[in-house]
């Protein structure tokens, strides 16, 4: 049995605003890079996982891109130390339990309808932020494959810099992935393509 995502009418709305709030009082700038091009479909965001922030910006990303009920997968154990994000949109996954298949499947029905965002770590585990290869659990792809309508796959890298700043800079690169093979491998292949090309384009930025 999962714990499955609820949105209390009183808490959502105060984790978005608190979400909003808490990052532009700790980040100096935030910036947004890419193309996200609506197409009346469900959105599943694939994110690097380098922080207990990540969360925090996708809501952030969310509300300025997507406009789409907001749900997020987190381990069991996590979610029951901190079940206030069990009231705003998050549902649990178990690791080497039979309940996985059940989280998979809520998972789907999630992404049966258009007015909803699901957010996963492909990573399973926060990593450091100078992983330079971002390796791929199958949850993904047994997801996808269990589908029966379509939905649009977003790539997020969210990456930190100080620069000459005070406070660091949040930069959020978004790109649709839109191909048609959902394999483990390709999806890995094709994120982490994208993900060096994100640090790239951060490093000139530093540069300059």
């Amino acid at each position: 049995m999962i714990y499955k995502a609820t949105h209390n009418f009183i808490i959502y709305p105060f984790f978005i605003r608190y979400s909003i709030r808490k990052i532009k009082r700790n980040f100096q700038h935030v910036f947004i890079s890419g193309e996200y091009r609506g197409k009346n479909l469900p959105v599943l965001l694939i994110s690097n996982h380098i922080s207990w922030w990540d969360g925090f910006w996708s809501v952030y990303l969310n509300m300025k891109l997507f406009h789409k009920k907001f749900y997020f997968m987190m381990l069991e154990e996590q979610l029951k130390k901190y079940m206030f994000f069990n009231k705003t949109g998050g549902y649990s996954v178990k690791k080497g339990s039979k309940s996985i298949i059940e989280t998979i499947d809520y998972t789907g029905r999630l992404l049966a309808d258009s007015k909803n965002m699901v957010l996963l770590f492909p990573q399973g585990k926060i990593e450091s932020l100078y992983t330079k290869t971002i390796t791929f659990e199958t949850g993904i792809e047994h997801i996808i494959k269990r589908l029966t309508s379509d939905i649009q796959v977003m790539f997020l890298v969210n990456l930190i810099d100080y620069f000459s700043n005070p406070k660091p800079g949040l930069y959020m690169y978004i790109k649709e992935y839109e191909g048609k093979d959902f394999t483990t491998e390709k999806m890995q292949e094709e994120y982490n393509r994208f993900y060096c090309d994100c640090v790239s384009k951060n490093q000139v930025k530093k540069e300059s």
